[in-house]
């Protein structure tokens, strides 16, 4: 049972404040407010008590999505629910940004209406919304699908050598009817993996986490089907097909998949709904069918002045007509490192972060087959063979546009029956780190 739920900024500023029971007073978005502030770390408790008020709360955007109970309710619920609303949220205004939140409090509030009912969740299903939500979404930005100035993470080369902008699949599920009907629906392929390697240059962990999300803007779609590989198997023992295995350890479907032509075609069926859904999740551990994206090759000494040199080449395996984006390599340096002096490759910047005590090393693209390298000489006085030590490891962060590590790949997408008038699909794909470390 819900008692109130709000919305603050990561300032702490009322953005959405909504009173279904009466039960606690108008100041608790102060008191959440101070309690999640004074705790140490980035990763506050989920559920916290004040007296007998409970507070459970969830980020997205930057801002904190809270719900207040004075009742027992489980707290898996209550985050369940939460993160259904945000992903409503979305929805129907486009984003999750505090500008689009305020732009659209009026949507939201009529949401908040339909979706609770005097602290009981009623549904949280677009497609039963539809019917009762009338308040239209503000886009915080126009959205224009020829705008090809906005092609950035999720840029996407069609058989006709079209490209979605990356901003093109966050507008609100509503905007269609503004656009004379345009139909379009979105499949991203998502991949994230964690690797760790030795400083002998040996692969100690690879695990990679994958998922397929589908957006629909479609204002009517009985059926879709997206087929896989055909040699995508799940499992070692299970080898399919007479090309190159694309295999996973395990994966898991949405219960609105219908899995009938996916054992012997690898066929996966399904009507959307308006708005985003994940259709897949499956994930890889301890192996890589191919070499990781980039080795590092480090030289560290201390020269006759004192000084504290490191060489960096960072290598790209990528295939050559692929590339990486937005590279980003942090190198921990000695304490009291006290000033930097660096040669780098022409199209890479760095600089040394105090606070943090690292050198960030930004590589805006990376094409594959290429190398780079820097040169970092830094003062550090006292410094001592123990010193050297303190280097390292270093840690990158990087996007894989129009590339899956697993090679997972979408070998169609069909929509029955036909649609009427003009439609577009789109298939994009996608690979990021959630932490890819190199001892040295």
């Amino acid at each position: 049972m819900i008692s109130q739920i709000f919305i603050l900024s990561s300032k702490g500023d009322n953005l959405l404040y909504k009173d279904f029971r009466g039960e606690a007073g108008s100041d608790v978005q102060s008191i959440f407010y101070e309690k999640v502030t004074a705790l140490a770390g980035d990763q506050p408790p989920v559920v916290m008590s004040y007296k007998d008020l409970h507070f459970v709360h969830v980020r997205h955007g930057g801002s904190y999505w809270v719900v207040t109970t004075t009742a027992d309710a489980s707290p898996f619920t209550i985050i369940d629910f939460l993160n259904r609303l945000a992903a409503l949220v979305k929805d129907y205004c486009g984003s999750l940004s505090e500008k689009s939140l305020q732009m659209n409090f009026a949507l939201i509030y009529e949401l908040l209406d339909e979706v609770v009912d005097y602290g009981y969740i009623q549904t949280t299903s677009s497609d039963v919304l539809k019917n009762f939500i009338q308040t239209e979404a503000v886009s915080s930005k126009p959205f224009s699908l020829f705008d090809l100035s906005n092609v950035g993470l999720f840029g996407a080369e069609t058989q006709q050598s079209k490209v979605a902008p990356s901003s093109a699949a966050t507008r609100p599920i509503q905007s269609s009817r503004d656009q004379g009907g345009k139909s379009e629906i979105f499949v991203d392929v998502i991949e994230r993996m964690s690797v760790v390697i030795g400083s002998n240059g040996v692969l100690m962990k690879a695990d990679v986490e994958g998922e397929i999300k589908v957006k629909c803007y479609m204002p009517s779609c009985s059926e879709m089907r997206i087929g896989l590989n055909e040699e995508f198997s799940i499992g070692k023992s299970q080898l399919r097909g007479y090309g190159a295995a694309v295999r996973v350890d395990a994966c898991s479907f949405n219960q609105a998949v219908r899995l009938d032509e996916f054992e012997s075609h690898r066929i996966l069926r399904l009507c959307p709904s308006q708005g985003e859904q994940t259709v897949m999740q499956y994930q890889l551990s301890d192996d890589l069918p191919s070499a990781p994206p980039f080795r590092l090759y480090p030289t560290i000494e201390r020269d006759s002045g004192g000084r504290l040199m490191m060489y960096l080449k960072l290598r790209c395996d990528l295939p050559p007509k692929s590339a990486a984006i937005n590279v980003s390599a942090t190198i921990p340096v000695p304490k009291g490192s006290v000033s930097l002096s660096q040669e780098l490759s022409h199209t890479s910047s760095a600089e040394m972060k105090q606070q943090s005590r690292a050198i960030e090393w930004k590589i805006p693209h990376f094409s594959g087959g290429t190398q780079l390298s820097a040169l970092f000489t830094l003062e550090v006085p006292g410094l001592s063979s123990a010193s050297l030590l303190e280097v390292g490891p270093v840690a990158l962060s990087f996007e894989l546009p129009k590339l899956t590590v697993t090679g997972l790949q979408i070998r169609f997408l069909r929509l029955s029956p036909v649609q009427p008038g003009p439609s577009q699909r789109w298939v994009r794909y996608v690979t990021h780190t959630d932490s890819y470390t190199i001892r040295i």
